[in-house]
Order: structure tokens, then sequence, then C-alpha cells
């Protein structure tokens, strides 16, 4: 099988999920050292907001990967092309975990929901 313009958005939104992760620990690392992190301290201190968003980024992300990567595979296995869908998915998602995090919430809910709307529209294609 080759990697097709989907898988190709599949492999990149995988390592945006991969990457999404690291603000928040990053934070965490600046704002209560190394150490307690790794230690799992209790510590009453709460992340910044901005840090929360980015962790809720990823969450969301991390619930929409697998519909998106079952998507994608029925259709390369089917051999129904949806390389502008998932180019979609991708950077939606990207736009997504930027206004999330920046805390811009109209632009984050219009972001999401152009990127449910590409698995929708994956979806129409392959059934």
């Amino acid at each position: 099988m080759e990697l097709t313009t989907s898988l190709n958005y599949l492999a990149w939104t995988s390592a945006l999920c991969i990457v999404l992760w690291l603000p928040y620990v990053l934070e965490r690392i600046t704002s209560q050292g190394l150490i307690p992190v790794l230690s799992y301290e209790e510590s009453d201190a709460e992340p910044a907001k901005w840090a929360q968003r980015a962790h809720r980024a990823h969450l969301n992300l991390l619930e929409n990967l697998p519909p998106f990567a079952a998507l994608v595979l029925i259709a390369n296995l089917t051999e129904v092309g949806v390389g502008g869908a998932a180019a979609v998915f991708f950077w939606a998602r990207v736009a997504h975990a930027i206004v999330h995090i920046a805390g811009i919430p109209y632009l984050r809910t219009a972001a999401f929901f152009v990127s449910w709307l590409a698995l929708f529209s994956i979806f129409f294609q392959v059934i």
C-alpha cells in the first residue's frame, strides 16, 4: 500500500497528538520543578490557564484521532480518495490546538466543528 494523501495526513495528525502534551508538561516542570513532576509529589499549585487548555486540546484530539484513523484506513482499503477531507481535518486540528491554547473561544469551537464535518465527509464517502 502506498502512502496516500489521507495516510500522510493521518501520520501528521498522529505526530500532532504525540507532541501536543508537551506544553502542559513543560509548564508543570517550569512552575514546580523537574523532580516534583517526575516523582508525582502532591502540589496545590494549579497549572496556568493556558496549560490547562493545552491539556484539554490534547485530550480532545485523543478522542477524535481513533475515528479519523479508522475512517482513513477504511478509505484506503476500499480505495476511496479522501485526501482533501483528511487535509481539512488535520489543518482544523492544528487550528483548534492553537486557538484553544490561546484561549479564543469561538474560533476554538469553529475549528473543532470544521474537523468534525471533515470526519463526516470521510464517513459519507466510504459508506
